[in-house]
């Protein structure tokens, strides 16, 4: 049995007037046959006028307004609805992070959407056959930067080497139509391709760029998924029985002693849902690491990366590229002609297609810049205050929710009587719940749900640490559940970054799996080596035994 260090005040209480009033006459329950008619419950059998409490299992058992069936319904009144404030506060941050997402989603797709589409409208009138004859190549690129941005499991560097691959056969042969070009003989020419550079600095240039803008953009808006998705989970994690019973005596405990109108000390409500959310407040870590990696990137993609030039202007870059082999067509022929000599002439003969419609680039992009600074500064905001969600979630549901009284407040329910609470505030986690005074929490079993969800929030974090260095990293969960032990060591993005992260010149998607926690592994060793911790203790008993005799 715990021995708290206020117990005289509870001696107190124990001995203070069972009655709020001196006088001997019981006092009506008006008050709270109303509250019990509006939840909802029949008022058959509800006292008119106080009666002894010995029947009460969680209210105090002085008189009371309450019989055993009234504190039941009540009691799961109170957890319906405390449960029913997480999901709401949960709501909240839900539609903050999921606005994010929408808002900058909307913006990348239309960054890509307008640059396809001025594609489409000028290539045309300005390269001919070049384009309508390979327009599906053109199109394909834009579903793969789709399928990237969308999380489908593909590499981007290799989507982008196809397609300057594909591009370069095809403008070949239609830049020398008066030769029978096999594909054995394109073949030839790719692999001399890099060698001579038929598009110029273009194709190196964009897929340095553009796969950092990808990488930062598909992660920054995987990482307001996440965020959100771990929120929604965690707000549904059931309430203990121990702390259902405090909730209990929170929220309804006081309308059965008779004092409807007594609001709850903010101190004792503070320690009644810090031991309820114990489990929820350790999330808080890894929370804001998340928050601050998105900030992080969020600065990546106004500022170095600059996802609206590079994004906005892809079809610029591309008619660069063509542009480019069209002013060295006859070099770049005579070079590939050297190196994987002469095609035999085609009985087709020639056409002046392309030379009438060849011209200079002219084509221009508009720029969303400012669009995107907003974006950034509206979500740097709003991650900025959602980094102590979870630590002064308690503090919000007792001042917003719970209407908890002024803490110097006298006057106020303390989860006995009316008076002043007098235990001190525990702190955040589960760890510091162990001498909580109203509810009973075990810190050696965390909730499994709630440390998955940790390490959901550090997988993400491990991949915007990397998108902040322009390295992809894919993770592959191979467990089906997560240690007790998940909250772990704090991982913040720039040391995640350096850990995972190769060098800039390799880009190929990293996978990391993440392996099962289970008897094996750390642990495992541990218990290994206790046979031979335990047979040295028992040699040296024996030997101080020995000399004791």
């Amino acid at each position: 049995m715990r021995v708290f260090p206020w117990g005289f005040w509870l001696l107190c209480v124990a001995s203070a007037p069972a009655r709020g009033d001196s006088g001997s006459k019981a006092r009506s329950c008006a008050e709270v046959r109303q509250l019990y008619g509006a939840k909802g419950f029949s008022l058959s059998g509800v006292p008119q006028a106080e009666i002894s409490g010995e029947h009460l299992r969680i209210c105090p058992q002085g008189y009371t307004c309450c019989t055993s069936e009234m504190e039941e319904n009540f009691a799961n009144k109170s957890r319906s609805e405390f449960e029913a404030m997480m999901k709401e506060a949960g709501r909240s941050v839900q539609a903050i992070l999921t606005a994010q997402h929408r808002s900058f989603d909307s913006y990348f797709q239309d960054l890509l959407n307008k640059s396809e589409k001025a594609l489409y409208d000028a290539f045309p009138s300005m390269y001919g056959e070049l384009y309508t004859q390979n327009a599906k190549v053109f199109k394909d690129l834009y579903s793969e930067l789709r399928r990237y941005y969308r999380s489908s499991n593909i590499n981007l560097e290799e989507a982008l080497n196809e397609f300057w691959t594909r591009l370069l056969e095809r403008l070949f042969k239609l830049l020398n139509p008066q030769y029978h070009i096999t594909d054995e003989y394109l073949d030839c020419m790719v692999k001399h391709a890099e060698q001579h550079r038929p598009f110029g600095e273009v194709p190196r240039e964009l897929k340095v760029k553009a796969t950092r803008a990808f990488i930062a953009a598909r992660s920054y808006a995987q990482g307001f998924l996440v965020g959100s998705d771990v929120v929604r989970k965690v707000s549904q994690v059931s309430l203990s029985q121990e702390c259902s019973r405090a909730i209990m005596k929170l929220m309804y405990c006081p309308h059965c002693r008779g004092m409807a109108s007594l609001k709850p000390c903010t101190n004792y409500c503070l320690n009644v849902v810090k031991g309820c959310l114990a489990n929820q407040a350790d999330l808080s870590t890894e929370w804001k690491y998340l928050m601050d990696s998105l900030m992080g990137v969020a600065d990546r993609i106004d500022g170095p990366y600059n996802v609206d030039t590079v994004i906005g202007t892809i079809h610029v870059r591309i008619a660069e590229a063509i542009s480019n082999l069209q002013d060295n067509k006859d070099s770049i022929t005579s070079k590939v002609f050297q190196g994987c000599g002469n095609p035999k002439i085609s009985t087709k003969g020639s056409s002046s297609e392309d030379k009438k419609r060849r011209g200079k680039v002219t084509l221009e992009a508009k720029s969303s810049a400012q669009a995107l600074e907003m974006l950034v500064l509206d979500a740097k905001g709003n991650l900025t205050a959602l980094k102590t969600y979870w630590i002064t979630l308690p503090s919000s549901l007792c001042s917003k929710k719970m209407m908890s009284s002024s803490a110097s407040d006298d006057k106020c329910w303390n989860g006995m009587t009316k008076g002043s609470y007098l235990p001190e505030v525990m702190g955040d986690g589960l760890a510091n719940q162990i001498n909580n005074p109203e509810v009973e929490v075990d810190i050696t079993k965390p909730d499994m749900t709630i440390r998955q969800q940790i390490m959901q929030l550090k997988i993400m974090t491990n991949r915007l640490g990397n998108a902040n260095m322009g390295n992809d990293v894919d993770f592959q969960d191979t467990s089906d559940d997560v240690s007790g032990s998940g909250s772990g060591d704090s991982c913040p993005d720039d040391v995640c970054g350096k850990r995972l992260s190769k060098s800039p010149s390799t880009r190929q998607p990293e996978t990391h799996a993440i392996p099962k926690q289970s008897g094996h592994g750390v642990s495992g060793a541990s218990s290994r080596s206790l046979p031979s911790a335990s047979l040295l203790l028992l040699l040296l008993l024996l030997a101080a035994l020995h000399l004791w005799r």
